[in-house]
C-alpha cells in the first residue's frame, strides 16, 4: 500500500515538474506584467509565481481533469489581487502607469485571453465592472505615446552629430546635451 502511494506521489511530482517546465515561462511573464517590473529583475513577480505554483502543487491531486494552467493562472490572479496595495506605485513601463486592478483585468483579458465572465468570477466583480476596467485601461494605454517613439531633442541630436563630426552640428555645442 505504501509503495503504491509513493509511486503515485512520484508520478504526480513528475507531472507537476513537466507542467512547470512547460507553463512556467508564460506564467512568469504574466506575473511580470501584473507587477509591472522590468523583465530581467522581477523579484515580486517571481514571488507571486512561487506562491501560485505552491498552491497549485498542493491541489495537484484534486485537479482531476481541470486544466492545471487555468488553476495556476487563477491562483496567480488571486495572489496579486490580495496584494493590490503593494503594487500601487508605478514601476515604469507601459502597464506600470495603470492602477493595479486595471492592470490585472488587462493581463487576464488581453494577454491570457480569459473571457469576461471568467475574469469577473475570478475577481468577484460584476461583468460590467470588468468591461469598464478593460475600456479604461485600454484608453489609458492608447492615449500614451510609446516610450521609444519620443523624438530626440534637437539640441541633443546636434551635439551628438558634433561629437561624430557630422554636418548639421552647431559649433560650440560639443559637450552640451
Amino acid at each position: 500500500m505504501r509503495e503504491r502511494r509513493a509511486r503515485r506521489e512520484r508520478l504526480r511530482a513528475r507531472e507537476f515538474d513537466a507542467f512547470v517546465a512547460g507553463a512556467g515561462g508564460r506564467l512568469l511573464h504574466a506575473a511580470t506584467l501584473l507587477t509591472a517590473e522590468p523583465p530581467g529583475a522581477a523579484p515580486e513577480a517571481e514571488r507571486l509565481l512561487v506562491l501560485a505554483l505552491a498552491r497549485t502543487r498542493a491541489d495537484w491531486a484534486r485537479l482531476r481533469g481541470e486544466d492545471p494552467y487555468h488553476h495556476a493562472r487563477r491562483e496567480l490572479a488571486a495572489r496579486y489581487a490580495l496584494s493590490l496595495r503593494r503594487h500601487r506605485r508605478s514601476r515604469g513601463g507601459l502597464l506600470g502607469a495603470l492602477p493595479p486592478r486595471e492592470r490585472l483585468v488587462l493581463v487576464l483579458r488581453l494577454f491570457e485571453g480569459v473571457g469576461e465572465e471568467q475574469t469577473a468570477a475570478a475577481l468577484g466583480l460584476p461583468v460590467e465592472r470588468v468591461r469598464l476596467l478593460l475600456e479604461r485601461g485600454t484608453a489609458t494605454l492608447l492615449s500614451r505615446p510609446p516610450a521609444g517613439d519620443a523624438p530626440a531633442r534637437p539640441r541633443a541630436r546636434r551635439a551628438r552629430r558634433a561629437r561624430a563630426g557630422r554636418p548639421g552640428a552647431v559649433p560650440g555645442t560639443e559637450g552640451a546635451v
